[in-house]
């Protein structure tokens, strides 16, 4: 596991690759919120799923997701152009317990980029071991890759706040777990992921400056109106509060049940995020 410099990024760069416009803004807040690294390649990647409606919306050429750069580029095998992979560092609750540092542990922020819907985080999940994979391998399996591609695209279609799967590509590297799988990579897009679990990570270890910091980053790009509130953190509080209340009343409409809903997995801004063990209701009997 290497740091990314300009000169590894210009030699793993897609040739004649789209240029994206990165805004990089997660990355401006400094080394205390991540850890800058290299995706681990996979071998012989291929395409599993496209989502090419999601592909339009982000302003992406249809040719993009066609390209043999782009499949290398979003399997973690090469950089794209201007993207600063990193891994962020959160805390969290765990099923009532407190578990401490927690952090991406097989996922890579490639970075921002500006799209006709405003800007939109690009994540790799299954990308490989960073500093905060603890006992993990880093890596996804094409099982539960296309279960979160289908069902985060399914929330969307229900109306439902959540991330989305821009694609899948697989590779048959072996990957352990209850059995041996194979290995998959995801690409999921949201306007930010950061969860709870950034902000618990420095209220607990008293971290006040770097607290307010992301407090300062969360209300300028995704509270604006907060600002002008009289205690404008109490008012991301509450607006935080709202959006999430309005996130567990969909969930329960539609009979959607997250596997693992601790404060790591909150979104602070009320999406439906990392689609790990789930499931829906099938009935409810009152």
């Amino acid at each position: 596991m290497t740091s990314v410099t300009d000169a590894s990024i210009a030699a793993l760069a897609p040739a004649g690759s789209t240029r994206l416009s990165w805004l990089n803004s997660f990355a401006g807040l400094g080394p205390d919120f991540y850890t800058e690294l290299q995706p681990t390649a996979l071998p012989s990647p291929y395409w599993v799923g496209k989502n090419r409606g999601l592909a339009r919306e982000l302003g992406l050429e249809d040719t993009w997701l066609e390209s043999a750069d782009t499949l290398q580029a979003l399997t973690g095998n090469r950089v794209l152009p201007g993207s600063r992979p990193l891994a962020s560092v959160y805390s969290g609750h765990q099923f009532g317990v407190w578990a401490g540092q927690l952090g991406d542990g097989r996922a890579l922020l490639l970075g921002e980029i500006d799209t006709p819907r405003g800007p939109h985080e690009i994540q790799l999940k299954g990308a490989g071991k960073t500093p905060y994979s603890r006992m993990g391998d880093g890596r996804a399996v094409l099982r539960s890759s296309i279960r979160e591609f289908l069902c985060s695209e399914a929330m969307h279609g229900l109306g439902i706040p959540t991330t989305r799967a821009l694609c899948v590509t697989g590779s048959d590297a072996a990957v352990r777990r209850e059995e041996i799988e194979t290995a998959a990579v995801v690409t999921r897009t949201a306007p930010s992921f950061i969860r709870f679990g950034h902000f618990e990570h420095f209220s607990y270890n008293d971290q006040h400056a770097q607290l307010k910091t992301l407090a300062d980053y969360v209300i300028d790009r995704f509270y604006p109106d907060c600002r002008e509130a009289s205690q404008p953190y109490a008012a991301l509080l509450e607006a935080v509060s709202e959006r999430t209340a309005h996130l567990m009343a969909a969930w329960q409409a539609v009979g959607f049940c997250h596997g693992v809903m601790n404060t790591d997995n909150m979104s602070i801004l009320g999406l439906t995020i990392d689609y790990g063990p789930f499931q829906f209701l099938d009935a409810f009997d009152p």
